[in-house]
């Protein structure tokens, strides 16, 4: 019985555990979210001084700030393609598949409320909003976000700063790495409960939700993991075995931190282990502090592929048509929005209110209604391939940068 010992194995009963729960005794099911949301609170308390340490640490250690600046640009630019490449999957996914064609939506009041409340926190999603919320108010403001990227961009103040002090930082460098490793100690801790998380949170949304809300739109939640695969095993696919690298033994060598993201529905809760994971795995820390930590907020794949789909399916059920002239105007607006939602919960859901919110596309907002059934259901799909994104974009970056130890990493090439 030593198997009953291996993480992933627990968290993968306790998926099963919390299904079962959810089908055959909803009501007892819907009261075990705290089990998740607890869980999840608890890494996300952790995940802002964990990116500051890295981040300071690496960069620091490193001393070559015009190397930091390389590593920055060759990521945006890396996620910009990437993330292009995911809207233009999901944009023909939908045409050829028409998951909405045929269907009758029909928004009840309960369910505009929902919409209403959606769009109300879209207001938050803005180009602007976003860009503005990057600087924290305050010095502990960076850690007190929910997003990721005040931790990132004081880390990188701080970092060049230690790295203008010369000798004197080293100091403060040796005390962080110290630091760095009680905090990395508290998450190995705290997932030591994950599976009890994955059971709660699975019995929660079936229990919620229904098989039947499954049922009933099964085509368009079947489009978004079919799109999401063909996104992971053949693009992703493809871009690891240029560098050399095979997505089977990347997917094999994250499978921790897969499960754990599918039980909870969030790519969130990985992070920290993945960044450790992937130093230990021969990628440099400085590439991991740079790139994980903002691909989480510009390499959103999964959730790409997710807009473009859910957009479309809502256009053909309400039987709008959209010109391929439209089609490309939504995917132009998409490139920019599905930036400004990073670490606001439900960010697919919200990004997609504010985009048919704010563009004349003639597609009904209040027609998003009957998504809100399955979002739970599609959110794992969009958290699963954000975090395979962000892995390979890691590795990556760091082979182009010549940071990745292949005699550490000799079991993810090919």
């Amino acid at each position: 019985m030593k198997w009953l010992k291996i993480l992933y194995v627990q968290v993968l009963l306790g998926i099963l555990l919390g299904i079962l729960l959810g089908l055959f005794w909803p009501e007892t099911g819907v009261k075990m979210q705290p089990l998740a949301e607890i869980f999840i609170k608890a890494i996300k308390m952790l995940i802002a001084p964990i990116i500051f340490c890295t981040v300071v640490t690496g960069i620091a250690s490193m001393g070559d700030l015009k190397r930091v600046g390389r590593v920055g640009w060759k990521a945006l630019v890396y996620f910009e393609v990437l993330t292009t490449l995911a809207l233009i999957i999901g944009l023909l996914v939908a045409n050829l598949a028409q998951p909405g064609s045929g269907m009758d939506l029909d928004a009840t009041a309960k369910e505009t409320t929902k919409i209403s409340e959606y769009a109300a926190k879209a207001h938050d999603t803005s180009t602007k909003a976003f860009i503005m919320n990057i600087v924290p108010k305050t010095f502990v403001g960076a850690f007190t976000d929910d997003s990721v990227l005040p931790a990132l961009f004081l880390a990188i103040l701080v970092a060049v700063a230690l790295c203008q002090m010369g000798e004197k930082g080293h100091v403060v460098l040796e005390l962080l790495h110290a630091v760095s490793e009680v905090f990395f100690k508290l998450v190995a801790i705290i997932t030591r409960i994950a599976p009890i998380a994955a059971f709660g949170a699975m019995a929660f949304t079936v229990g919620s939700e229904g098989p039947h809300t499954l049922v009933k739109l099964a085509k368009v939640l079947g489009c978004v993991y079919l799109t999401c695969g063909l996104f992971v095993f053949v693009v992703l696919g493809a871009v690891c075995r240029l560098n050399g690298f095979s997505i089977w033994k990347v997917i094999k060598h994250i499978k921790d931190e897969l499960l754990l993201v599918l039980g909870t529905s969030s790519s969130e809760t990985a992070l920290p282990q993945l960044m450790q994971k992937l130093e230990k795995s021969g990628c440099d820390k400085s590439v991991v502090g740079v790139v994980v930590p903002s691909g989480y907020s510009f390499n959103l794949d999964g959730t790409c592929i997710y807009l473009t789909l859910a957009a479309l399916f809502v256009a053909q059920a309400t039987n709008t048509h959209l010109s391929l002239w439209q089609q490309l105007g939504l995917l132009g607006v998409l490139l920019l929005t599905s930036k400004g939602a990073a670490g606001v919960t439900g960010a697919g859901f919200i990004t997609l209110v504010a985009t048919l919110s704010t563009i004349d596309t003639g597609i009904p907002v209040a027609g998003l209604a009957m998504l809100i059934g399955i979002d739970r259901f599609m959110s794992e799909a969009r958290a699963l391939t954000n975090l395979i994104g962000n892995t390979v974009a890691t590795l990556v970056v760091a082979k182009w940068e010549k940071g990745f130890d292949a005699e550490k990493g000799g079991m993810l090439l090919r």
